[in-house]
């Protein structure tokens, strides 16, 4: 399942990806209602429009699902931690769609294999979030209320930049640095490199984690890289349950996230656990940039 399947312009493809691929279509064919006509937005579809009920032309599609089937590919794959599937839709409304518009999301935890529960979340704007918790053994299905963190520092906490692959990683943990020290923060902050944006999304809207900011398409730009592997849409498309929760999640400059619902536009962007520490740490960062 880690065998290289391919590179596209999205991201690099693993054997793994493509049997989730598979699963997404097949699913698509068989349940999605034909009076909803949809496109279907997913990294492995590059190149042309996919819809269901299968060619209807996009101008008539009422929606557009964005949808990534592994998120977290290299960490499941490796059995190491959980990936995440994560699936939102949006009003269609053509290339002018983008991430402020998702009124429905829902993320699903992939689990290593010795793993014995696994969460569901699913949000609708403005209706809160439906938490769900799975016994892999027994399938016994159990609410829970996740509680993002109310501390209004991020001192004997987790905050972090994400700065998962070598290029840019300088650029980033400098400015990481030079942002707590502007905030008078001490040692004691817990960096945690969840290679799932998805993932991260959970560690904010569980309590686990303080401040997340993944600014790499910001240091690519910077230093000129090219073939970087940044965060992009169907990555971040479940926020929103994180949103409902009271979390702040941004572009870097503090406005909201309107990313395109496309496969390749790179997103850079911001996570608070609540408003208090959007107020603390928000001004600071953006002076820094």
């Amino acid at each position: 399942m880690a065998r290289v399947a391919a590179v596209t312009s999205a991201d690099t493809i693993y054997a793994i990806d493509r049997v989730s691929e598979a699963t997404v279509l097949a699913w698509f064919k068989r349940h999605w209602p034909q009076r909803w006509p949809v496109e279907l937005v997913m990294e492995g579809l590059e190149g042309h429009a996919v819809t269901f009920p299968r060619g209807t032309p996009v101008a008539r599609t009422l929606f557009k699902c964005i949808l990534d089937p592994i998120d977290g590919t290299r960490g499941l794959m490796y059995n190491k931690r959980s990936a995440w599937s994560l699936v939102a839709l949006a009003p269609q409304r053509g290339a002018k769609t983008n991430l402020s518009d998702i009124v429905v999301a829902v993320m699903t935890e992939l689990p290593t294999s010795k793993q014995g529960l696994a969460d569901q979340l699913s949000a609708v704007r403005g209706r809160g979030v439906l938490a769900v918790r799975t016994d892999l053994r027994t399938k016994l299905r159990t609410k829970f209320k996740p509680r993002p963190s109310r501390a209004r520092t991020v001192a004997h906490g987790f905050a972090s930049f994400a700065k998962f692959f070598p290029p840019g990683k300088a650029w980033l943990a400098e400015r990481e640095e030079k942002l707590w020290r502007r905030l008078g923060a001490g040692a004691e902050i817990f960096d945690d490199q969840y290679l799932s944006s998805g993932g991260q999304i959970y560690e904010l809207l569980m309590g686990h984690d303080r401040f997340i900011a993944d600014l790499r398409p910001l240091a690519f730009a910077q230093l000129r890289v090219k073939g970087g592997l940044p965060c992009h849409a169907y990555d971040l498309c479940t926020a929103l349950i994180a949103q409902e929760l009271g979390c702040v999640i941004t572009a870097p400059d503090g406005q909201p996230l309107r990313a395109p619902l496309d496969t390749t536009s790179p997103v850079a962007w911001v996570g608070y656990a609540n408003p208090a520490l959007a107020r603390r740490i928000g001004p600071k960062l953006r002076a820094l940039l």
